[in-house]
């Protein structure tokens, strides 16, 4: 099936909904092009704000079953140095981390068999015990499915005793590309789509919302990101649960996933833009700083992003593969980066409540 430029960007600026091949040839339209329309759905929804939280991501173990050929932080591949940390140093660094101002833990670790489940799960309920009103965002589907397969349990239960120990949302991670031939190959033995997409099911029906995530620059192709994004559009067809999108570069450094062509800037812009175009049910689309740098991120503004994530404060995934993401950023330079760039800086709950909107000074 070819698609005619003209009558593509036509459907786009009426709000006609694309299919895959429709998807796919938007990739052969330029940059400004695509650009344009991206940030003309996004201005539509949000004018010139741009969102960020504060928060604080916590990754408490890197003890990994799993071999991921893209990742660098797991303990059982390059990275010989295993840690696991206590739940009494997991509460002092979200102790820390509410003392400057996080209104979130972001808390996602590696599938650590060593560790029962009532370590993952006992971490969160001491955080809420301590500090009721901080968001626990925290568990990916993949590691929802690899404590509900190691403790006998149903995604039903296991999901249950995540809202009993105080999560209040979940992250996007462990989606990867959902399509099972890539998937085989980049994370073999991790969740399979189907059940990423049956335990985010199961959290929306529980009225819980969740992000969505996309790794891409690897080994896919462009037809396996249309792809990943439309089986997102079906599920958000179905439960209105998740908050943003969030595409992540994959970051090259120190992983055993042999890729020689990386994405240009233009190409992940453009990726940026199509996900605004295609995911119409999807709010927020979020230009994740620490896989992107924080320059491209605000770039990704002009097309389709509306979101850059957070100010982090300390991050240990993304930057064990070479992402400038270690030590976050403070506050007043987030706020900075973003007005200097001609956008609004919006600081917003975990569920894109506003909280303060920085207006010019």
């Amino acid at each position: 099936m070819v698609v005619a430029a003209k009558e593509l960007i036509e459907k786009v600026k009426a709000g006609e909904r694309l299919g895959q091949e429709e998807g796919e040839a938007l990739y052969d339209l330029d940059l400004m092009t695509l650009g344009e329309l991206a940030d003309g759905i996004r201005k539509a929804r949000y004018g010139r704000k741009s969102f960020f939280n504060v928060n604080r991501h916590i990754n408490p173990t890197n003890v990994c079953k799993d071999i991921c050929k893209f990742c660098a932080y797991s303990a059982s591949r390059k990275n010989p140095n295993q840690y696991t940390l206590t739940h009494d140093e997991i509460l002092a660094i979200a102790d820390e981390a509410v003392e400057r101002g996080a209104k979130e833990v972001h808390i996602v670790s590696a599938h650590n068999p060593e560790v029962g489940i009532d370590w993952y799960l006992g971490a969160f309920r001491k955080i809420k015990e301590a500090h009721p009103e901080l968001h626990v965002k925290a568990l990916t589907a993949a590691e929802v499915n690899f404590l509900a397969e190691s403790n006998g349990l149903s995604y039903d239960e296991m999901i249950d005793r995540m809202v009993e120990s105080g999560v209040d949302s979940m992250p996007g991670g462990g989606a990867e590309i959902f399509d099972e031939e890539v998937r085989d190959y980049i994370c073999k033995g991790k969740v399979s789509s189907e059940n990423w997409l049956e335990i985010h099911r199961k959290w929306h029906q529980r009225g819980r919302e969740s992000n969505a995530t996309m790794l891409f620059g690897h080994v896919e192709k462009r037809a396996h990101r249309i792809d990943h994004m439309l089986r997102l559009r079906n599920l958000q067809d179905e439960t209105g649960g998740f908050n943003a999108f969030i595409p992540l570069v994959y970051q090259r450094q120190n992983n055993f996933l042999k890729v020689e062509e990386f994405p240009t800037a233009q190409e992940i812009l453009k990726t940026y833009a199509i996900s605004r175009i295609l995911l119409d049910n999807i709010p927020h689309i979020k230009a994740y700083w620490a896989t992107s740098t924080v320059g491209l991120a605000l770039l990704a503004q002009e097309f389709g992003a509306d979101d850059l994530d957070g100010t982090i404060q300390k991050e240990s995934i993304q930057s064990a593969a070479g992402a400038a993401s270690a030590h976050g950023l403070p506050l007043e330079e987030f706020v900075a980066l973003i007005r200097n760039s001609g956008f609004v800086p919006v600081e917003r709950d975990s569920l894109y409540n506003e909280l303060k909107v920085y207006d010019e000074e």
